[in-house]
């Protein structure tokens, strides 16, 4: 599990392309201290696993779905990229829960100045949006943010001069894909309360005493 508090910004040195999926060796520090084969560190938001690990670098392999779902698929040699590693059980609750998981990819739309904040609209499908609300949390590019605004059609967050600073988030221009994770929490009670799984009927309230 991560929070979406990047912990430093990387750089892709190297992508070994196989017929399908690929290996990632991407340079960092913080990310790698007491770091060990097998660890779980998320890179723009998608969890991999470090499969080597050296005294300035990390290897990851990439499987073709998540270069599908993902914006993973576009990087090359020199790219930038957030990265966080997961979270230790005595560690900070800082940001929200974050799986690593990603829902899908949105297209950055605009990125406007608003004095010491910058607001970036993403375009992304009705079938996120469903999951996004005001106010509430989204991960982008692994970013945990809070919803500012949301549409039928885009969604807007507003980057802090710190965020901006420790992320590769005001790199984006407009037309970039980022990956998007929706609130875990908002999935799960969609899939509880869906017909598949009963739904919440008159039977099920009055059985829990409602």
């Amino acid at each position: 599990m991560f929070t979406g508090l990047i912990e430093e910004v990387g750089r892709v040195q190297r992508i070994e392309r196989g017929a399908k999926g690929a290996r990632l060796t991407i340079a960092a520090s913080t990310v790698l201290e007491q770091a060990k084969a097998g660890d779980s560190i998320a890179v723009n938001g998608v969890c991999l696993t470090a499969v080597s690990i050296s005294a300035r670098s990390f290897s990851a392999d990439v499987m073709a779905e998540t270069l599908r779902r993902s914006n993973l698929g576009a990087l090359e040699a020199g790219a930038r990229v957030n990265l966080e590693r997961a979270m230790p059980v005595t560690g900070r609750f800082g940001g929200h829960i974050v799986s690593g998981h990603i829902d899908g990819t949105g297209e950055v739309e605009s990125l406007h100045r608003e004095d010491n904040a910058v607001w970036v609209r993403i375009r992304t499908s009705g079938a996120l949006l469903r999951y996004i609300i005001e106010k509430g949390s989204v991960a982008v590019d692994g970013v945990s943010l809070t919803v500012a605004s949301v549409d039928l059609r885009c969604f807007a967050v507003s980057i802090i001069p710190h965020t901006g600073a420790e992320t590769t988030l005001l790199g984006r221009r407009p037309g970039d894909a980022v990956n998007l994770e929706c609130d875990v929490i908002g999935k799960y009670v969609e899939k509880l309360l869906s017909p598949q799984t009963g739904g919440l009927t008159q039977d099920f309230l009055l059985q829990h005493g409602f």
